[in-house]
């Protein structure tokens, strides 16, 4: 038996063209998951709410805007008490950053981020981790290709819900 605020096979069609495309008029949507438009908009409120879409954003190419080296980031703490972890994730969290993980391993955060050149890397490894007293070591990974870059989230099937 499903629990109650667990989506059912309507919220995860849904959900499903909503990651594909959010600007979907509520009449294309309604369509597309074959519910009224009233029933569309009352879903998407309840799956707000509920925490389940925490975002309407738009996918920018980052080479369009100049932002033309990614970099992954590992970076080992060298304390690991919660205070100097937390303390951490807040340096980790700013707008440079694309995405950073907490992580099992060797590091104990993955860092994801767009720079123009590696003069603003430079400037940025030195602020985020050089003046970092709790930065241990960082490694750094340089791109070649983008294969493949998305926040889709695989939904269940519905059958099995």
């Amino acid at each position: 038996m499903k629990p109650a605020n667990l989506p059912d096979a309507f919220d995860l069609a849904l959900l499903d063209v909503l990651q594909q495309d959010n600007s979907l008029p509520l009449r294309a949507l309604a369509q597309r998951v074959h519910l009224s438009t009233a029933s569309v908009q009352r879903r998407i409120q309840r799956l707000k709410q509920a925490g389940f879409i925490q975002a309407d954003a738009s996918v920018i190419d980052p080479e369009k805007l100049g932002q033309v080296i990614t970099l992954v980031v590992e970076v080992h703490a060298d304390r690991t008490q919660s205070a100097d972890l937390e303390l951490m994730k807040r340096a980790f969290s700013g707008p440079e950053i694309q995405q950073c993980y907490y992580v099992t391993g060797d590091a104990d955060f993955l860092l994801v981020l767009t720079v123009p050149s590696m003069t603003v890397f430079q400037a940025l490894a030195q602020r985020l981790f050089h003046d970092n007293p709790n930065v241990k070591w960082f490694r750094t990974i340089v791109v070649l290709e983008r294969v493949k870059a998305t926040l889709h989230v695989p939904l269940p099937a519905a059958a099995s819900r």
